[in-house]
């Protein structure tokens, strides 16, 4: 499998950037954060915020699974699309907690290596130990990094919100704190691979972080980009 893992701290734009980066390469986006929000959204609904191993289970259970989609995978609860309900405030509040344990994360990662193998040409993944743990082979890493300042600013703008300077303060005290919490976690916590691409996009315009990427992809990969449309 040719697989690209973007990683990096909250609201550095991985999503995104994986995103556009997997269009341009005619490769598939798997979103991991997407996953660890769908088991929160069915952590919270059942009622077992905390049990790791009851959270797990729900993955066979309800099921909790990545649907293969022409545009990539999407996360599914019980059969049912949940890309907006798993954007939350309410998830975003507990995700990182859901995220951090052990039973969860060896859930996901199983549901995460199986999805991967059905990219028919490679997979961008994005998320937070991509690159360490999920797929610590992956031909291409890339740990996205900004200030915390400028990512405030971005997920304020991303959530419709006026990015004043007495929000920006706020919204950069939040990521900080959710960046320590992944940081300090025993299990995969947040790091940058040894052999990881550091891309700070502190000022640079989404256009050029994601031809950075794609740049490095082409080295990594050649030839990429050969498909009609993706260019």
């Amino acid at each position: 499998m040719r697989v690209i893992a973007i990683d990096g701290p909250a609201g550095s734009g991985k999503s995104s950037t994986a995103k556009a980066v997997a269009g341009r390469l005619g490769f598939t986006h798997l979103d991991s954060g997407a996953l660890y929000r769908a088991f929160t959204l069915a952590a919270i609904e059942q009622d077992v915020l905390g049990d790791g191993q009851r959270i797990a289970a729900l993955a066979g259970s309800l099921p909790i699974r990545l649907d293969h989609a022409i545009d990539g995978f999407r996360p599914e609860v019980a059969g049912v699309d949940v890309s907006l309900p798993v954007r939350s405030p309410e998830v975003t509040a507990h995700v990182s907690a859901v995220a951090a344990l052990p039973p969860v994360r060896d859930a996901a990662n199983r549901i995460l290596r199986a999805a991967a193998a059905l990219a028919p040409r490679g997979v961008v993944m994005d998320g937070r130990d991509i690159g360490t743990v999920v797929f610590p082979d992956a031909g291409l890493k890339v740990f996205l990094v900004a200030t915390a300042a400028e990512r405030a600013h971005r997920r304020l703008l991303q959530e419709g919100r006026e990015p004043h300077a007495e929000a920006v303060r706020a919204e950069a005290a939040a990521l900080s704190a959710r960046d320590a919490l992944d940081r300090e976690r025993s299990m995969a916590p947040l790091r940058e691979a040894a052999d990881a691409v550091r891309l700070d996009t502190t000022g640079m315009a989404f256009p050029d972080q994601v031809e950075a990427v794609v740049a490095l992809a082409r080295r990594a990969f050649p030839p990429v980009d050969t498909g009609e449309g993706h260019r």
